[in-house]
């Protein structure tokens, strides 16, 4: 038998998917843990995946009325107790301030001191303290609708955490909307699930099935929640956005009434809907491999790493003088709404260590470059889509016109790939007793690979989804929104269903 190729990083998927799964963030120098319990600190290269996803997401944000704006970091008590399913889905998740200044106490140490008049919750979310700050700036229907959203950080006081997927603090955007019609509102719901939907699949290149949350899966306080969901290598399920219908009830909590056009006194209708940071975990856990990050280049950190091959002192001028004049070209060119991002990798290391720690991090493009490449005007050009030692050969020009839309090649294998393997995992099942085995890891020393995602019929009692979440550790992801809506029987009651639902573990 043929000894096993070793991959750089170690352990592999099959071994132990969670390893790997930090193993590729540490090597990709994307994040690493803070001091802070359950905190991360999001690294350059990391954070630049983060900044493109903004800028993609905010244009589209802006191109459907939306506009920006900041809120208070701190929510008083009072506020989040006005909506009483609100307070009862985050109280166990929140951080709460109770005092306002230190003092040194007898033995030389720093203790709370000015105990608040009222605690200050640290925002786990804004519905209530925007819907305060709305029931100001609407009076009449022609202030509406209010469209606003807002990039900030969250804090939920998890117990259990992992990397990009559940910390403490987080990244987000949440927008807030408010309208004078529930048809408005419902509109806006399912509107800004479709920019998700487009922002997953065309720039993270991860194919989504969208779905209504159940009412135990449902936003604290919402009337009706949408979501995307996503398969991981380990074929568990990511939520990687959710937009929700909140009807009136936020409206009425925090009094956003207006006069009609008739001058009647009418409550709003409001939404709200976010995505995170935990779609670069995401990226991670959908795409890459055992020789660590693949980034799709739509959202790329950088597209591009030029490696100077130096031999010799007297060939080191030509050769960087050569990558810095492409390097500009390459710059000039735009690639889907941003001008191409190149590195000329000048560090002075040993060239195998170097393109390895390329291929870790993930940059879509690697080309070495020297003296014998510039004399035959010959690019060697290496794809992180592809193994990598395969590479393809073009001339300077060639490489020049064609660079994009090899990118966007790449990006639709990437899709591609994820598309394939999610359908692979993803089974029709209509007994009980397939639906058990499914779910049961098929490898005891990896417990986490498992069947995949179960579309299988649901009678509409929430004791199901008690029972599979205790026996499997099992949810329902959503009830889908495309596809076919066939009838039938649900495998756990015996009940009449009228249409299969999502079923899978998840993070």
């Amino acid at each position: 038998m043929a000894a096993k190729e070793k991959t750089a990083i170690q352990p592999t998927r099959e071994e132990n998917y969670p390893e790997w799964f930090q193993a590729v963030i540490r090597a990709a120098d994307l994040a690493e843990h803070s001091p802070v319990r359950g905190c991360m600190v999001i690294k350059p290269w990391g954070y630049a995946i983060w900044e493109n996803m903004q800028q993609i997401l905010d244009k589209m944000f802006k191109e459907t009325g939306h506009v920006n704006a900041y809120f208070p970091l701190f929510i008083p008590l009072s506020f989040l107790e006005k909506e009483a399913a609100h307070v009862e889905g985050f109280a166990k998740e929140c951080a709460v301030v109770t005092h306002h200044r230190l003092e040194v106490g007898k033995e030389g140490k720093l203790i709370p001191a000015g105990p608040l008049e009222e605690p200050l919750i640290v925002r786990p979310t804004s519905e209530t303290i925007i819907g305060a700050m709305f029931s100001k700036w609407v009076e009449s229907y022609r202030d509406l609708p209010l469209l606003i959203n807002q990039w900030c950080n969250v804090v939920r006081w998890e117990m259990r955490t992992r990397m990009f997927l559940r910390t403490t603090e987080f990244l987000w955007q949440e927008g807030h909307t408010a309208h004078a019609t529930q048809k408005e509102a419902v509109e806006e719901t399912m509107r800004m699930l479709g920019v998700y939907v487009n922002f997953v699949e065309n720039y993270l290149a991860l194919p989504v099935i969208q779905g209504e949350k159940t009412p135990s899966e449902r936003f604290p306080g919402a009337v009706s929640t949408y979501c995307i969901e996503i398969m991981t290598q380990d074929r568990k399920a990511l939520q990687g956005g959710t937009s929700h219908f909140l009807g009136q009830n936020f409206a009425k909590a925090s009094e956003i009434q207006f006069r009609d056009a008739d001058g009647n006194q009418q409550h709003a209708w409001t939404t709200s809907w976010g995505m995170t940071t935990r779609l670069i975990g995401a990226l991670v856990m959908g795409h890459s491999d055992d020789d660590g990050l693949i980034l799709p280049p739509r959202v790329a950190s950088a597209h591009i790493v030029l490696l100077p091959v130096i031999h010799k002192e007297e060939t080191k001028a030509e050769v960087l003088a050569y990558c810095h004049s492409l390097a500009g070209q390459l710059r000039h060119l735009s690639y889907h709404g941003r001008s191409l991002t190149v590195h000329v990798d000048e560090r002075e290391m040993r060239g195998g260590d170097k393109t390895w720690s390329w291929i870790k991090k993930g940059i879509p493009l690697r080309i070495e470059v020297g003296p014998r490449d510039i004399a035959a005007d010959k690019l060697m050009i290496a794809r992180r889509d592809k193994a990598p030692r395969d590479t393809t050969t073009l001339t300077r020009e060639e490489f020049l016109s064609q660079v994009t839309e090899i990118l966007d090649e790449m990006q639709r294998t990437i899709y591609q790939r994820a598309l394939t393997f999610r359908n692979a995992h993803l089974k029709k099942i209509d007994t009980k007793e397939e639906f058990y085995a499914y779910f049961t890891p098929k490898n005891a020393e990896n417990p986490e690979i498992h069947g995949g995602f179960a579309l299988s019929h649901w009678s509409g009692d929430p004791e199901v989804e008690e029972m599979l979440k205790r026996d499997l550790s099992v949810t329902i992801r959503c009830i889908p929104l495309e596809g076919e809506k066939e009838e039938g029987i649900c495998p756990f009651t015996g009940k009449k269903s009228l249409q299969r639902v999502v079923y899978a573990k998840s993070y």
